[in-house]
């Protein structure tokens, strides 16, 4: 199977378990049998004290919020393929089953909302593998002292964040959960823009390609570069107005929605920057279509070029072709009977086709 059919079906297998039951029961979590099971890793942080390591057994978590209780901590969950883990942490944390319900539905639009005493924020982790565009959805609870986040498979753009904490450089280990909120939604903005100038980088390849000679291959990537765009504008265009929520939100301090600002103009810039690919991608098209028109244009110009110069030809060739006798009549094609009638004739014949191109090549015409 070809890389471009393994990618569209993966993507038609995407859209299939992204949909949940029609009218199901609210708050159903309905868990997709082929997502991966659940592994979570916790830190847990209060002062100089840190606790990173897996989290095996969920019952230590009531004891981890009490032993920081004026810490913070941090669990996070890849994988979301058993639904007995997800129901047990929402039972621990007290998570509003609408909210739940919307981590195990992989169809989300950025998005900011809050449940009670949680504010609830979903957004899009943009990653490339091998000119691939992969929006991973990312959920995350915000609440007192905690902060949950749900990821679809391993690997993402949060390691800088990690070891900041283990290190204890940068403010992450003063500040409270929400700065650790923060610094996780900054890593998904900030790691968006790696994804659009890659792009922008192989739309500069394709369009010095195209202006030495377009060709299919070419078409049909930009025309692939266009969805990624198109998806990509889809996953960061709403987080602008997500962010903007959790400033207005009582429960991000004062400090910050300093921050969150600063990750807003960020999120700004990431959509700018995909609307001007958008538009140099279209521009691209434009110049591929200008470029074959342009190439046919030449194609015909030259074939043109060799029918005119063979029209006077074929008359002279037919004029002798045809049955003359010039015993009949002195009139009747005298040519035929000089003794240098051919040579003169082809020379005639020579001379008319150079005389034709010198004239084409003074009008500029090839």
């Amino acid at each position: 199977m070809s890389r471009v059919a393994a990618a569209k079906k993966a993507r038609k297998l995407l859209r299939r378990r992204r949909r949940g039951p029609v009218a199901a029961i609210p708050g159903t979590l309905d868990v997709d049998p082929n997502a991966l099971p659940p592994k979570l890793h916790v830190f847990a942080y209060e002062g100089e004290t840190l606790i990173d390591e897996p989290l095996e057994d969920l019952d230590r978590i009531p004891k981890l919020r009490k032993r920081f209780a004026n810490g913070v901590v941090w669990i996070d969950v890849v994988g979301l393929g058993d639904a007995a883990v997800l129901e047990k942490l929402q039972s621990i944390f007290d998570l509003h089953s609408l909210a739940m319900e919307d981590v195990v539905h992989l169809n989300q639009r950025a998005k900011s909302e809050r449940y009670g005493k949680h504010v609830f924020t979903v957004v899009r982790m943009a990653r490339r593998d091998q000119e691939l565009l992969d929006l991973e959805q990312v959920s995350f609870f915000l609440g007192d002292h905690f902060v949950l986040s749900f990821q679809e498979r391993p690997g993402d753009v949060f390691e800088p964040i990690r070891a900041r904490l283990r290190e204890s450089r940068g403010r992450v280990r003063r500040m409270g959960a929400d700065y650790l909120l923060y610094a996780l939604l900054d890593a998904v903005v900030d790691g968006a823009f790696p994804v659009v100038e890659g792009i922008g980088d192989e739309l500069e390849e394709i369009e010095a390609q195209v202006l030495q000679a377009a060709a299919d291959d070419q078409l049909a990537r930009i025309h692939a570069l266009k969805r990624e765009l198109l998806a990509l504008r889809r996953a960061t265009w709403p987080l602008r107005e997500a962010i903007q929520t959790m400033i207005r939100d009582e429960c991000v301090s004062e400090e910050v929605e300093l921050f969150l600002r600063d990750a807003m103009d960020h999120t700004v810039q990431v959509v700018e920057m995909v609307e001007s690919q958008r538009e140099i991608c279209s521009g691209l098209l434009d110049m591929y279509m200008t470029q074959v028109s342009n190439r046919m244009n030449e194609i015909m110009k030259v074939l043109t070029i060799m029918s005119t110069i063979f029209i006077p030809l074929g008359f002279v060739a037919g004029l002798y072709g045809m049955n003359f006798d010039a015993n009949v009549s002195p009139y009747n094609m005298p040519e035929l009977s000089q003794p240098y009638g051919y040579p003169v004739a082809v020379a005639a014949m020579v001379a008319i086709a150079a005389g034709m191109l010198v004239f084409f090549r003074r009008r500029g015409w090839i």
